[in-house]
């Protein structure tokens, strides 16, 4: 994330940078060290989808002040 935004490691930590998504669980957050997405949560398909054909989790990625 903080490469296809063209952000250094001590700026995109500083620039509040955050994953929200949909619901009270937060399934996905960013590295600190690294500024990888990955996986906060244990994703649980049959849990969240039942017997949906296809499962999507959304999320956004917020970015507080100038870019």
């Amino acid at each position: 994330v903080a490469k296809d935004l063209a952000l250094q490691m001590p700026e995109f930590r500083d620039s509040g940078v955050r994953v929200v998504s949909e619901g009270r669980t937060q399934y996905f957050a960013l590295h600190g060290k690294t500024g990888h997405l990955v996986t906060a949560e244990r994703i649980d398909r049959e849990l969240l989808c039942e017997s949906m054909e296809q499962c999507v989790l959304r999320c956004e990625l917020i970015v507080e002040g100038e870019m």
